[in-house]
C-alpha cells in the first residue's frame, strides 16, 4: 500500500499519528506538494480522482480519500490499540465526539489558517472576515469540550480515540493562526499537554 501525504497540513497527520499509535511501518509514504501543485497534476487526478491528500492507494489498485475513512480502513487491518470503538455503544459514542471534534474545532480552525496566514494565500483566495468568523465559531465550542474532558481523560472516554486525534492537530495546526487554548479552560490545556507528550504527536511533523 501506499499513501499520499502532505508535510504538516492537518487531515494527512491524522492519517500519519494513527499509523504511529499503531506502529504501522510497511506503508509506503509519497509527500506531495502542495504548494508546487502536485495533487493537481494529470498523473495525480488521474489516480486519486480529487486534488486533496491524504489518498491510501491500495494493493489492487483501489484509492481511498477522506482522513477519517482511510484511518478506519487501517484500524480493520491493525485492530489494536483501537480508536474506533469495540460495542456499539462505544463506537457511536466515539463517532458522536469525532463528529464534534470535526465541526465544531477541525473545520472552523483549519478555515481560520487558511485564510488568515500569508503562505497559504497561494493556495486559498482570502477572507479576513471568513477567518474571523471561523476563529469565533472555534472559541465558542472551547468551554463545551473544557466540560466534557473535566470528567474524562480524553474526549471520548478513559482512551485515546480518534476524536482526540482530529481534536488535537486542529489545535496545533491553529497555532499558524496565533491560536491558543485559554487559561479559561484549564482541563482542555491539561488534556492537550498530554496529547503533546505523545511519541505519535511528532508524526507528520
Amino acid at each position: 500500500m501506499k499513501v499520499f501525504l502532505s508535510r504538516r497540513a492537518p487531515n494527512p497527520r491524522r492519517v500519519a499519528w494513527v499509523l504511529a499509535e499503531k506502529g504501522v511501518t510497511d506503508i509506503e509514504m509519497a509527500d506531495v506538494d502542495l504548494f508546487k501543485g502536485d495533487h493537481r497534476t494529470e498523473a495525480f487526478l488521474a489516480k486519486v480522482g480529487i486534488a486533496n491528500v491524504p489518498a491510501l492507494e491500495l494493493d489492487n489498485g483501489a484509492v481511498i480519500t477522506e482522513s477519517v475513512a482511510i484511518c478506519r480502513y487501517l484500524e480493520s487491518l491493525h485492530p489494536e490499540p483501537n480508536l474506533f470503538g469495540r460495542t456499539a455503544e462505544e463506537t457511536a459514542i466515539i463517532e458522536m465526539w469525532t463528529r464534534r471534534a470535526e465541526m465544531m474545532l477541525a473545520t472552523p480552525l483549519m478555515l481560520t489558517v487558511r485564510h488568515s496566514h500569508p503562505a497559504l494565500a497561494a493556495l486559498e483566495q482570502q477572507s479576513a472576515e471568513m477567518a474571523d468568523r471561523n476563529r469565533q465559531a472555534a472559541e465558542r465550542s472551547l468551554k463545551f469540550f473544557d466540560r466534557q474532558l473535566a470528567a474524562n481523560a480524553f474526549m471520548a472516554g478513559d482512551r485515546l480515540t480518534m476524536a482526540d486525534i482530529v481534536a488535537f492537530i486542529a489545535f496545533d495546526f491553529a497555532r499558524m493562526a496565533r491560536f491558543a487554548i485559554p487559561e479559561t479552560t484549564p482541563h482542555l490545556l491539561h488534556w492537550a499537554d498530554a496529547m503533546r507528550a505523545r511519541p505519535a504527536a511528532a508524526a507528520g511533523v
